[in-house]
Formats: C-alpha cells, sequence, structure tokens
C-alpha cells in the first residue's frame, strides 16, 4: 500500500489532492469555518470513495494551521469507513455498523486498524468499539476533532464518530502510543481522587484535600499558573501497563476541571516532563526495529504537545525527527485514543508495512 498526504496553507482542497489516484480510503482534516464545504467537495471529486474528516490542524513536515490536509491510501487496501451516532447518549445503538464493516474488510489483527476521529464522549465510544474490535484483536488509533463534527463518506454529523477500517494487503499494522512523563521525583504524588463531578470531569479534592490547592502545594505555584503548568505537570492515572496522561482544563472555585474523566477513589500520580527530544527518537527506533519496510506512519498528536514543542522552539525539530521514517502526516487533536484508552498529552500513531 502506499500513503499519500496533501496539503493547503490555504484551504485549497484542489491543492491538497493534486497527484491523488484511486484512493481506497480519504482521510479529511480541516479548518472549521470550511469543514462542511471541504466535505462535499472531497465527495464529489471523489465519489463512493470511503473516507472520514474532522475539524483540525494537521502536518507531514510542516504545520497547516489554518489551511486544509488529506491522508489517502492507495494501492492494496481494503477500507470502509463508516459513523456511529448519539455517542453522548447511546453510541452502542449503531454498533452493527461497526460489526458489518469489520465483516466487509476481512479484518485480521495483523494486517487492520480502526482510525477514528470523535465529536464527544470520547471514553464510552471507545469502550463501545473495543467491544467489537477487542474481540478481533485489531487496534484503534484516533483522537478528538474540534468543533462537535465529524464527517463520513460525505456527510457530516453533529454528536457521533467517525472510523475507518484500514486493512493492508501488502504486510502487518502496528499501533504505537508515546508518553513524555514520568512520575514527579522526590515528591509522595500518589493521589485519591474524590468529590468528583464525572459529567463535568472535576476533580473536588485530592487526598482530602482541596485538589487546587494539592496541585499548587506541591509544584509551589500561584493559581495563575495552573493551567499552563499542566503541560510539564499533569496527572496521570495507571491503566493496566499503560500510563493514561489527564491534562488540567481550568480551575473551578478550589476544584481542578479536566480534559478526561475522573473518578472517586480513582489513584493518580503526578507526573514531570521528560526529555521528549530522547524519546521521540526512540520511537523512531522502535518503530524501525519492529519495521524494515515502511509504506507510512499516520499520527495524532496532542494540541497541548504541539503547544509545548512550539512555545520552547522543538516543534520543526519533532517532525524531522518523524519524517526520519518515510511518509508521515497526522492530526493535532484535543484527545488521543489508544485501543480502548482515551487519554491526554500523548502520540498515538499506527506504521503500515
Amino acid at each position: 500500500m502506499k500513503q499519500f498526504f496533501g496539503k493547503s496553507q490555504s484551504g485549497d482542497l484542489q491543492e491538497a489532492v493534486r497527484g491523488l489516484t484511486a484512493p481506497g480510503l480519504i482521510m479529511l482534516m480541516s479548518s472549521a469555518d470550511r469543514f462542511e464545504e471541504h466535505v462535499a467537495q472531497l465527495e464529489a471529486l471523489f465519489p463512493g470513495v470511503p473516507s472520514i474528516g474532522c475539524i483540525g490542524m494537521c502536518y507531514d513536515n510542516q504545520v497547516v494551521e489554518k489551511g486544509v490536509g488529506v491522508v489517502a491510501y492507495t494501492e492494496g487496501v481494503v477500507a470502509a469507513a463508516g459513523v456511529l451516532e448519539e455517542v453522548s447518549v447511546m453510541p452502542v445503538k449503531y454498533i452493527r455498523r461497526l460489526e458489518e464493516d469489520v465483516r466487509r474488510v476481512g479484518a485480521q489483527s495483523r494486517d487492520t486498524i480502526c482510525i477514528d476521529f470523535c465529536a464527544a464522549n470520547d471514553a464510552c465510544v471507545l469502550t463501545t468499539m473495543n467491544s467489537v474490535l477487542g474481540k478481533q484483536g485489531i487496534s484503534l488509533v484516533g483522537g478528538t476533532g474540534d468543533g462537535g463534527k465529524v464527517s463520513a463518506n460525505g456527510r457530516v454529523y453533529n454528536d457521533a464518530v467517525a472510523y475507518a477500517l484500514v486493512k493492508n494487503q501488502g504486510g502487518r499494522v502496528k499501533a504505537y502510543k508515546e508518553n513524555i512523563y514520568a512520575p514527579l521525583s522526590g515528591e509522595d504524588c500518589r493521589l485519591i481522587a474524590s468529590k468528583t463531578d464525572r459529567a463535568r470531569y472535576i476533580m473536588g479534592e485530592l487526598n482530602g484535600k482541596p485538589a487546587k490547592q494539592v496541585y499548587q502545594d506541591i509544584l509551589h505555584i500561584n493559581e495563575s499558573e495552573i493551567t499552563s503548568q499542566t503541560f510539564k505537570n499533569p496527572f496521570g492515572k495507571v491503566s493496566g501497563d499503560e500510563m493514561c496522561i489527564i491534562s488540567i482544563k481550568d480551575v473551578e472555585g478550589n476544584a481542578l476541571s479536566c480534559y478526561r474523566q475522573v473518578n472517586d477513589s480513582d489513584v493518580l500520580i503526578l507526573l514531570e516532563l521528560q526529555d521528549y527530544k530522547k524519546i521521540a527518537e526512540e520511537t523512531v527506533q522502535n518503530i524501525r526495529s519492529d519495521f524494515s519496510r515502511i509504506s507510512g506512519v499516520f499520527s495524532i498528536n496532542c494540541l497541548f504537545r504541539y503547544l509545548l514543542f512550539t512555545q520552547n522552539g522543538d516543534m520543526q525539530h519533532y517532525l524531522d525527527t518523524m519524517s526520519g521514517l518515510g511518509n508521515h502526516a497526522g492530526l493535532i487533536g484535543y484527545g488521543e485514543h489508544f485501543n480502548n484508552r482515551f487519554v491526554n498529552q500523548s502520540m498515538t500513531c499506527v506504521v503500515f508495512e
């Protein structure tokens, strides 16, 4: 198979798809003000081709902040795209669509990946999708788009998740997740959450004390610094052998609102930023050790990682490092998906042999 990436900084979709022929699947990443227009144009240009799309920035060796980007797969790919609707209420209502698409493409763990763009209720969506994908051992990577909208097969949806099943007829696929944080050194940072509001993603207390004050006291910062400090010191929740990152969104009185759901009695660990340049190089080395031939890499990077790397003047270095793998492109999302886990401040990706 082959991975195509085209972009237009000005938002010209015709420019972005120039040179694309006979795609088996198309993924669209567009600006909010032209998303519906781009979805309609893409369907007109490639009628009947499976497609998914979302609002968000994208990249290859450059970031497209306000334009449009297209990733497509050609030559030796079998794909299906679909949507689960009403995700804030009952995504399982539409699960047969995913079941049928899994059968249609002949999905197998060795050569098939599910890529999703989600508009809301990510944790519930992933649990629902995993009820089908997990049985087949099919990995999933994806992320949250902006604006509460996604597209599938030329139609725009609110309150939905768009998914694509991609079967690589030319070799294997494998999903990866990159974490650039580790437990804060020199501190007892095991924290028990309480007085949470699951619907609003709020932590009221940590270890029986106001969450805001605990965070400030450990890091010796002012309240005004909390939302920027999360770039360096997010929370982590251990899930099996994985660390799920939980970013702070805002201060709510004496509580903290987050980008991921926290429950009463959850055990959290305060984390600190590591040498992310070194970690990115290690990720590339790990992928190279697994694949001698790479057709393409599609990744989802958190918006907070993008802001952190940009503020430190390291975004181009990161893109250059990942481009060393070959054809690398991706989405800057508002939350990352890895199999059945919804995480923040992470990178997830799929590698095609």
